[in-house]
Formats: C-alpha cells, structure tokens, sequence
C-alpha cells in the first residue's frame, strides 16, 4: 500500500525585494485599524456631529436673506472669529457658512488625528516590543510599515464618510458635500506623513507626539497670521490653509489638491527612508539614557516626576500663554461688530452673556481654557500610566517608595500645574488686551484663569480613579469624558436639550469670569468630587496589580 502524505502548504517567504505575501500585510493591517478603533469612532461621531449641526444651526437662526447680510458684513472684517475659523468666502448660503466653519474646525481635528494615527502606528508599536516580534518572523519592514499606513488610510475614508453623511443629512447637496469632507480629509495624509517622519526622528512615542504637535501647532500659527492680517498668502506654507484654499462651496479648486498630495508622498517617502537606516527601538536623536548622569531632582519622588515632566509643563505653558495672548489681542475687533440679536441669543445659552465687548469675548473664549486645563490633568495621568507600562515604576516601587506616596506625588504634580497653566492663561489673555488698548482688571482676568481649575480638578480626580481601575483603558475614558462633556455644553443647549440634561456636564456649571461671577458653591462642590476620585484612586492603586503595556 503506497503512503499518502498530507498535503502542507509552504510558508509565505520573502520576495526578492524584500516583502511577503498579502496575507501577512493583511492581518496586520487589520490588527492595527482594530486597535485603532476606539479612536477613529470617536473621532468619527464628532466628524458627523459638526457637520450635522453648522448647517442646521445657520437656516435655524438666519432664516432670511436679511439676517444672513447682517451676519456676513458682522464677521466680515472679525478678526476675533477668523482666528478660529478662518477666512470665510461666502455666508449668504448655507453651503458657504458650513465650509468656513465646519473646515475651519474639523481641519484642525484632522490634523491631530492623523498624528496621533501614525505615531500609534509606528512609534508606538516600537516601543512596546511588538514591531520587533513581528520582524523576527517573515515580515518585512517595508510590509509593517505599508500596513500600517493601509489601516490608517481606512480610518481616513471612514472619517469622510462621517463628515459626508453629516452633511447629507443635513440637507447639503451631495456633490459638494463630498467635496468639502474631501477638503478636511485632505489634511490627514499629510499630518499623518509628519506622523511618521516624526516616529522615525525620536527614540520614543512621547517625544515623536511632542515633535509632531510642535508642527501642527506651527501650521495653525500660520494659518491665524494668514487669515488676520494681509499676508493671505502664508496659507499656501500651511497644510491647514490648503484646506481653506480648495474653497468647497465657494467655487472649488481643485488643483490645490496638489499641494496635500505632493507634500504626502515626500514625507511618507522620507519617513521610509530613514527607518531603513535604523535599528528598531531607536530613533535618529539621541535617547535621553544617553547623556551624561545628572542627579537634580531625584530627591523624592515628587522632584523625581517634576524632573520628567517640566519638558511638557513648558510646552503647555507656553502654548496656552501664546494662545491666550493672541486672544487677549484681538478682543478688541469684536467691541464695534454689529453680532445679531439671533447669533446673540445662540451665544447667550452657553451662558456667556453678550460677546459685543472685549471683556465678554474674553469670558466666552475662557471656556477653552477649562477645557484645555481639563486635557492637561488627563495628559499627567497618562504620563503616569506610561512610567507604569514602560516598567520603570516597577524598578522605583522596588525602592523605599510607597504606592500611595507615588501617585500622591504625581497628583499633587498635575494639581499645581493645572494652576500654573490656568493662570498663565489669565496672566497673558490680560497682557494681549493691555497692549491692544483694552481697559481690563489683571484680578479679574486672573480670577477667570483660576476659574478654569474646578473643572480641571475635576477630571483630573476621575482619571486617576480610572488609572487605579483600569489602567489600560484610562486614557481613552478620561480624554472621552473631557470630550463629551464638553462638546454636550457647546451643541446640547443649541439642540434645545432640556435644561436638567444640559446641567449633567461640569462645564455648565462654569460661571464665564469677566463677565459672571465665580460660582463658589458649584465650585467647591467640583473640587470635592475631584479630591473624593482621587482619595478612592489612591485605595485602589495600593492593592492592585501593576500592569505592562
């Protein structure tokens, strides 16, 4: 009797130039949109949501051609407005309003998603371990990295589609509706090329996120110097003033697609380039591991977090206080625009009061600020969260430190730089005002930047509650919270939510300084809730397990 060998399919096996077959490059680039998933819906939702609202909001409380006319020659000239969303070409139509403000916004939006997609992608795959797992079988760099980039090329179309059917649904034509989701796509690819560029630069995820928000802050600077001054022409220096210049419903130009695909393609090309030139878990700067041994700051544990934190305390400083400066600046252009009763009393609901004067557009932009002061205690929780992945708080617990002592001290850390960054904001909002000519009390614009802090507080307690938890989901529920709560405050009063449901966000408990007074009680009972988080995190975090990345 003959012996029947079984069958056995040989493994995939590299090609002469370097790759494999499709279906190694296929499952990982299905694992990484999985992992990314969390993130692209909901940066999917918030696409949809926009776009749905603007256009609706606009027929709502412009019905007319004559309310339309009073709003353009309102914001013509606004330089208080444009600062946020740029020049606006058309806002008799429906479909001119929308481009300026919902590519004004979702554009800047894009720009952080298609960082934070290709640092995830490629950094932080690096700094785990698991790129080199994946290499020491029959992938290929070239195959990790192209799948990488196929994943995030889903997400981009999956955020079109949101954008697109958000304006659909909201009565927009659907030609141009594709259009203007196009124009704000548009931007990802290229944010996502200085992504990688960025990946391969630095030795770890933080500081490749750190180059990369240094460039997109940079191309929003250049955008606002474009679009408040006469120098239009630094928008084509700017991948965010690409977006205004395809001038969806305004009369399309296309041909500026060019620009976004070119500068895609160099630094995607760029970014391969230099990985090839590279051992795995290094990057083209030098690690900080490698410099000489300084023994500032190692006193305790506390100066031991200061010492890795101040980098990101000064960015934070520093880009709040410019933001706040450019704000305090331009606060006077909005004193003589004539703003609508009906905008006015949109405005009114978020509980601002009237933005005609400079001291009211101050108290309504304050509302940024909390947000931002909120983002930064979620950002100290996640720095702490990545000392524990990283395994270095194994070694330092392996010391005579104590748990408790250890997150008391990163707590008190973010707690007293949540106060530096609100009254920086406070300090220098004043500052743009002064030297603009506005007539504004330093105490109040410091009550306002103290104003900022209940909120912070706040989340800060309940991400390090989520930390204690469950620490490998605490990122994603702590920025969640801030985002949807915050966007509840914006859309859910405009939306006619009731007033009961309304309230649920802390945000709407803020009273606007200048403006309102500073709600003691809510305030106070804010902080509480914080400091009780906080409290329960520190019980938590003591008898639990510490986990890897």
């Amino acid at each position: 009797m003959s012996a029947v060998s079984p069958s056995v399919s040989a493994p995939s096996t590299p090609s002469a130039t370097g790759g494999v077959g499709l279906g190694p490059a296929r499952a990982l680039a299905r694992r990484a949109f999985r992992d990314a998933r969390v993130r692209t819906v909901a940066f999917a939702y918030l696409f949809a949501v926009i776009t749905y609202i603007q256009p609706v909001s606009y027929r709502h409380t412009y019905p007319t051609v004559a309310d339309r006319l009073a709003f353009a020659h309102s914001f013509a000239g606004n330089k208080a407005i444009r600062l946020f969303y740029g020049e606006p070409f058309d806002l008799l139509t429906v479909g001119g309003y929308s481009a300026w403000r919902v590519g004004g916004t979702l554009a800047i939006f894009a720009a952080v998603w298609g960082l934070m997609a290709a640092v995830r992608a490629m950094r932080t795959e690096e700094d785990t371990g698991r790129m080199e797992l994946v290499l020491a079988g029959i992938v290929s760099r070239r195959t990790a990295y192209l799948a990488g980039l196929v994943a995030i090329a889903a997400g981009i179309v999956i955020l079109w589609l949101a954008e697109f059917l958000g304006s659909v649904l909201a009565g927009l034509p659907a030609g141009p509706s594709a259009y203007l989701a196009l124009a704000t796509a548009s931007a990802m690819p290229v944010f996502v090329g200085v992504g990688a560029v960025a990946s391969q630069l630095a030795p770890t995820r933080r500081m490749a996120l750190e180059l990369g928000g240094a460039f997109v802050a940079l191309a929003l600077v250049l955008r606002v110097i474009a679009d408040t001054s006469s120098a239009g022409w630094l928008r084509y220096l700017t991948p965010l003033g690409w977006v205004e210049e395809l001038r969806p419903f305004t009369g399309a130009r296309p041909a500026v697609l060019l620009l976004p695909i070119a500068a895609t393609v160099l630094l995607l090309a760029g970014a391969a380039w230099i990985a090839r030139g590279r051992d795995i878990g290094t990057g083209v700067l030098p690690a900080r591991d490698s410099s000489e041994p300084r023994l500032g700051l190692l006193s305790s544990s506390l100066a031991q977090a200061l010492r890795g934190e101040r980098a990101s305390l000064l960015v934070w400083l520093g880009g709040v206080g410019a933001f706040a400066f450019i704000l305090g600046v331009v606060a006077k252009s909005v004193s003589a625009a004539g703003i609508s009763k009906s905008l006015q009393q949109q405005i009114e609901k978020l509980g601002s009061g009237s933005i005609l004067t400079p001291s009211g557009y101050l108290a309504f932009v304050f509302i940024f600020f909390v947000l931002a002061v909120s983002l930064f205690g979620c950002a100290q929780i996640g720095a702490a969260r990545h000392e524990e992945a990283e395994q270095r708080l194994e070694t330092l617990l392996a010391m005579p430190v104590g748990r408790r002592r250890w997150l008391g001290g990163r707590l008190v850390l973010a707690a007293g730089g949540a106060v530096a960054v609100a009254l920086a904001a406070g300090l220098f909002a004043w500052a743009g005002a002064t030297s603009a000519g506005v007539s504004i009390s330093l105490a109040r614009m410091l009550e306002a930047g103290a104003n900022c802090l209940p909120v912070g507080l706040l989340f800060l307690g309940i991400a390090a509650l989520a930390y204690a938890v469950v620490p490998r989901a605490s990122a994603g529920l702590a920025y969640g919270l801030v985002t949807v709560a915050f966007l509840w405050q914006l859309f859910g009063s405009l939306l006619g939510a009731p007033t009961w449901l309304v309230d649920v966000t802390p945000f709407a408990h803020v009273g606007l300084v200048p403006t309102q007074s500073f709600r003691v009680v809510a305030a106070i009972v804010m902080v509480a809730i914080g400091a009780v988080c906080a409290l329960v995190a520190l019980a938590v975090f003591r008898r639990r397990d510490l986990l890897g990345a």
